[in-house]
């Protein structure tokens, strides 16, 4: 749709100010036909930006000046090109905290929520934690966040992603930030057998897996997890027994073609007991735990 139609009508008394249920609409429209699966959500988040107010107060709005209403469309026309919503944003909401996102790093997933409640739920008072692939930090500032661990350690090899994950650090906790590759089986050696609990969402798609246009704009290396979707796991389990204390407990997400690999690359390491399966909301295979031995 063009600008004219985004301010066909008006709510307001005032006719020289475009009505916001009709640019809203009218954004609904045009996301519906591009194929975005949140419409509605997602034209709100975007109005809610342009007006600097949160998403339940668009209730208390009537309409938008001039300007507002060229940039509300600028950024629908955006999102329509399938451009992730949290890049328009600058923020990715991730259970308590928004987190600064953008190019070159990925966007964190509301399943990927799950394994960071599970790593809460493990989190002793003192604990001391490892985020293996982490991003944006996601993972590792929850569970600073809602946790009492005594040390967060968040792992991170591209320089891209980096750059955010120490933005978020700064901005939401004490946060220690490692540059490394978590497939080199010699990273974090002072944490030896001393760390309690260990948490990854690695690279994981099969390589010809197709995705959404979204997904095919986040970095391919934190998306894409070789022919198999294992390259990066395999090393993740041999990585995890060796940092973890006896009694010590691993959590690390896959993809739902996973469900049973991933519990079975546990088993087969040896090392580890209390190997069990975890779906998402919609009852996919999304994790797999185990306990040190």
């Amino acid at each position: 749709m063009t600008l004219e139609d985004y301010a066909v009508e008006t709510d307001s008394e005032d006719t020289s100010r475009p009505s916001l249920s009709r640019a809203i609409a009218s954004a609904v429209v045009d996301l519906s036909a591009a194929g975005v699966a949140s419409p509605r959500v997602d034209a709100e988040l975007l109005a809610a930006h342009v007006l600097g107010v949160s998403r339940g107060r668009l209730l208390l709005v009537d309409s938008l000046r001039p300007e507002e209403l060229t940039r509300f469309a600028a950024l629908v026309a955006e999102r329509a090109k399938r451009l992730p919503l949290q890049h328009l944003l600058g923020t990715a909401a991730f259970r308590h905290l928004e987190l600064q996102v953008g190019d070159g790093v990925f966007v964190p997933r509301p399943e990927t929520e799950l394994l960071a409640g599970w790593g809460v739920e493990h989190t002793a008072p003192g604990a001391t934690v490892v985020d293996l692939c982490s991003g944006t930090g996601a993972i590792a500032l929850a569970v600073a966040d809602e946790a009492a661990p005594g040390r967060v350690v968040a792992v991170e090899r591209s320089p891209a992603a980096l750059t955010y994950l120490r933005r978020n650090a700064e901005t939401f906790g004490v946060v220690e930030v490692v540059e490394a590759d978590v497939t080199d089986p010699g990273i974090l050696g002072d944490l030896r057998g001393a760390v309690d609990v260990l948490l990854c969402n690695p690279p994981y798609v099969p390589a010809a897996t197709p995705v959404p246009p979204e997904v095919a704009l986040d970095p391919a290396e934190a998306v894409f997890g070789g022919d198999d979707g294992l390259t990066v796991i395999r090393p993740v389990v041999a990585l995890a027994a060796a940092l973890l204390r006896p009694g010590g407990v691993v959590g690390i997400e896959h993809d739902d073609v996973h469900g049973r690999a991933v519990p079975e690359l546990l088993r087969a390491d040896g090392r580890f007991t209390e190997v069990t399966a975890h779906e998402d909301l919609s009852g996919r295979p999304r994790f797999a735990t185990a306990r040190r031995a």
